[in-house]
């Protein structure tokens, strides 16, 4: 006897019962559909990684920096035409001249080739990129026919899955850690690591101006989020003006703008920066009023300056400067800072007995002081301080090469920890000026006329505990 059966499985398949001898039977599966090309699927996933490593935000970079040095060198070159055509006198003086104006034809002659170059490689960089993504376009629209049984949704539902899996392990198998007093005033720890340096410019001046600070706004006004600062001090370490960029690769081609903002018509006068510890926040330059135990405040906006008095004793004017075995940095009795709450001062007196003091500054207008706490470290034993969620740190110098945060301070406990070895990798042997900027967790530092940017990387530790 012979019997046909049809069972439909997943109206995919159908099955075929053969003549069977005896009790048994063979069935025959033929599937209705073409199997899933699961080839294809992580070929165009690897497409898409390799669009992401090619395309890069440095590349563009690249192209802008390019783009500021030539429009700033055309500028320069047509400065030194007009001055030619005012004051040629047909004998040395015109030849002099042609020289350098030549001498800069040929170096704009050179950028543009450079410039010329990029570009084609960018605009090859770009087809391609286009005709990659075109074909993953075409791939992915084919792959999604073959899909009927929903192979990439299940490979995501696997994926959520095996997330959820793994935590639920770890919530069962994990043991209950003791419980630690807050570290600072943020949820993510206290300082772990610093790597670096980032940045690395002398910027525009090439080493003209051995002291100064430059960084970004923590509270920057709206559109102004990327602009970067500096104030290169005189080398009697007073300045005043501070100096703006709109851009990071404007401040490394030196292409200003607006340019400067002036705090006083001469210098040093009332008002003006003394000593390189000064920071901006909130559209406002904090620091050590000239020749005065005081914070100033410079508004930006009004172009007015308003300061708030330090407690009597205050040490000022080279009295308790920074200091290493081998040199101690001038005016830097005064040290300003910046974290996620705003602007401190640290300096000493007299009634601190020469130890790091902590204050936190307001911000208004005129600036107040808030509250403040001392410590038991030294202040000329220190190179350098800086905040970071409600922690002062303090650096030593280790050698030219390496300088060395080894002390914190939290106000949020009042907990000292004199070990916390963290190391910096210098780029010249002195740090005049060292600060933190929450927004981006980086340390703008100025080192012997040098820019220099590092990574301050966060988290909880055993060591740290101890």
């Amino acid at each position: 006897m012979k019997v046909s059966v049809i069972i439909p499985l997943w109206a995919l398949f159908s099955l075929a019962q053969q003549a069977a001898p005896s009790k048994s039977c063979t069935c025959e599966l033929n599937p209705a559909e073409k199997a899933f090309p699961h080839d294809k699927l992580q070929t165009a996933e690897g497409n898409a990684t390799d669009c992401n490593t090619h395309v890069t935000p440095q590349k563009a970079l690249e192209l802008e920096s390019l783009l500021l040095g030539l429009e700033k060198r055309l500028t320069q070159l047509h400065s030194d035409v007009s001055v030619l055509e005012e004051e040629d006198d047909g004998e040395l003086y015109g030849v002099l001249s042609l020289f350098v104006i030549e001498n800069e034809m040929v170096e704009i002659r050179q950028l543009m080739e450079k410039l010329n170059s990029t570009t084609v490689e960018h605009q090859v960089l770009t087809d391609d990129t286009v005709q990659q993504l075109e074909e993953l376009k075409t791939e992915m629209i084919k792959l999604e026919k073959f899909d009927t049984m929903e192979v990439v949704k299940g490979r995501q539902v696997n994926k959520q899955l095996k997330s959820a899996l793994e935590t639920c392990r770890i919530g069962v198998n994990a043991t209950v850690t003791p419980t630690q007093p807050p570290y600072g005033t943020c949820q993510h720890g206290p300082l772990r690591n610093i790597t670096g340096p980032g940045v690395n410019t002398q910027g525009e001046f090439s080493g003209n101006y051995a002291y100064g600070a430059w960084g970004r706004d923590p509270k920057p006004e709206t559109r102004k989020e990327n602009w970067y600062w500096m104030v290169p001090l005189t080398s009697s370490q007073y300045a005043n003006y501070i100096r703006f960029y709109s851009s990071l690769s404007a401040l490394i081609i030196g292409v200003s703008t607006p340019g400067n903002i002036q705090i006083a018509s001469s210098n040093p006068t009332t008002n003006t920066i003394q000593g390189p510890n000064n920071v901006l926040y909130g559209s406002a330059l904090y620091y050590n009023c000239y020749n005065r135990d005081a914070v100033c405040r410079f508004n930006l906006t009004s172009k007015s300056v308003t300061s708030v008095q330090l407690p009597r004793g205050t040490r000022y004017n080279s009295k308790s400067n920074f200091c290493h075995l081998e040199d101690c940095y001038a005016f830097t009795d005064l040290d300003l800072a910046t974290d996620e709450s705003g602007v401190w001062v640290v300096y000493t007196t007299t009634e601190a007995l020469g130890n790091l003091v902590l204050t936190k500054v307001e911000e208004t207008e005129p600036p107040t002081l808030g509250k403040t706490w001392r410590t038991s470290v030294y202040k000329r034993s220190v190179t350098n301080t800086f905040m970071a969620c409600g922690i002062l740190y303090a650096t030593r110098y280790i050698d030219a090469n390496v300088e060395e945060v080894f002390y914190s301070f939290d106000t949020t406990t009042g907990m000292e920890n004199f070990k916390v070895s963290i190391f910096i990798n210098k780029v010249s042997p002195n740090i005049f000026s060292l600060n933190y900027n929450p927004v981006d967790q980086m340390l703008y530092v100025y080192s012997n006329a040098k820019m220099v940017s590092y990574k301050a990387l966060f988290g909880y530790s055993d060591r740290y505990f101890s």
